[in-house]
């Protein structure tokens, strides 16, 4: 309970407010940027700064083991290299600091598979990001302009958004893949896959980015911008799409998952990244007839793909709640705290 003084109130009257008293809803924010603020919140989400802290190993490891773009790697071998066959092929890995000379064993023709799955995890991060990248643009400029403009230029961004749905998209990556292979090498065909996945792949999140803007345009904010004398470009870009980032955010970095999904499935039947490079749906699909003797040949290439998609959900949803301002993470011992003074 709170008492104001006469002195609180014009004319001097006393009076009583019944009810709690709770503390300013962004008190915790005052004086921070709108930066730090996101900051805070997404250092705040557990399972995202884990997830990010697996996701950068993982980079690190795919990226800096075999070499890159003609930079070499620390590891020994690469994923072309046919060694004689060592203990049978079996992983050599007996601690986190006893790695022997084939830590995920060997393949049946004598590869290094340590090499081949950090090739694979190289190409399906490259593929799943020009996925995401290629997606998110595409989908937010035509689902941003649809939403906003209507008339038209919403029926006819709509019906063609409806046309590439109705396509099958396995059917469209299958027959894109297999042209990607047909005509360009294997130094060109990891980023030529990842480019034409990504400028189909956008349907879903060009929906979704309408209703949104569909939502967001009839809000006071835009028809306060409107009356001063706001550009629609600026309305688009600087009022409506903050408040629609979560939305945004959440949808690509599913995207994403489903992009090196897809892939694999691609590589999987043969339609995705060939020989002699390799994808870790390819390296699954060279070795499946082995499953039941050396089954080391999927648990390694299996596990990368685990984690990859899952540590891009969790950091999608750190920033989804970290950008969305109607976000906001309740804090139950600081919730107390703000009571206690009410109480006294």
């Amino acid at each position: 309970m709170t008492t104001q003084t006469p002195s609180d109130l014009p004319g001097g009257e006393a009076a009583t407010v019944t009810g709690p008293t709770h503390p300013a809803p962004d008190a915790e924010a005052k004086g921070l940027s709108q930066g730090q603020i996101v900051r805070r919140k997404f250092f705040d989400n557990t399972a995202a700064i884990v997830s990010l802290i697996v996701f950068v190993v993982i980079f690190v490891l795919a990226f800096t083991s075999v070499g890159f773009a003609g930079i070499p790697g620390w590891w020994k071998y690469n994923h072309t290299e046919f060694v004689p066959l060592l203990n049978g092929g079996a992983p050599t890995v007996t601690g986190p600091f006893s790695w022997g000379e084939h830590p995920f064993g060997q393949d049946s023709i004598g590869r290094d598979y340590f090499a081949m799955t950090m090739r694979g995890a190289q190409n399906s991060i490259i593929i799943m990001f020009l996925i995401g990248a290629l997606a998110c643009l595409v989908g937010v400029v035509i689902g941003a302009s649809s939403g906003y403009f209507r008339g038209w230029t919403e029926a006819v961004l709509m019906r063609f958004t409806d046309v590439i749905i109705i396509i099958p998209l396995v059917l469209i990556a299958a027959t894109l893949g297999e042209s990607v292979n047909r005509f360009v090498g294997s130094g060109a065909q990891v980023w030529l896959l990842g480019i034409f996945l990504g400028l189909i792949a956008w349907t879903g999140l060009a929906r979704l980015v309408r209703g949104e803007f569909l939502t967001l345009r009839e809000r006071e904010f835009v028809d306060a911008a409107k009356i001063a004398g706001a550009s629609n470009a600026r309305i688009i870009f600087k009022h409506i799409l903050p408040n629609a980032v979560g939305v945004i955010i959440v949808n690509t970095t599913l995207l994403m998952s489903a992009g090196i999904l897809l892939e694999t499935a691609l590589s999987y039947i043969g339609f995705g990244v060939k020989a002699p490079d390799v994808s870790l749906g390819l390296i699954i699909s060279q070795n499946q007839e082995a499953f039941q003797t050396r089954p080391w040949l999927f648990w390694f290439p299996g596990l990368f793909i685990v984690l990859i998609c899952l540590c891009i959900n969790f950091i999608g949803d750190g920033l989804r709640d970290a950008f969305d301002p109607r976000q906001k993470k309740f804090n139950a011992s600081r919730a107390k705290d703000a009571e206690k003074p009410a109480a006294a």
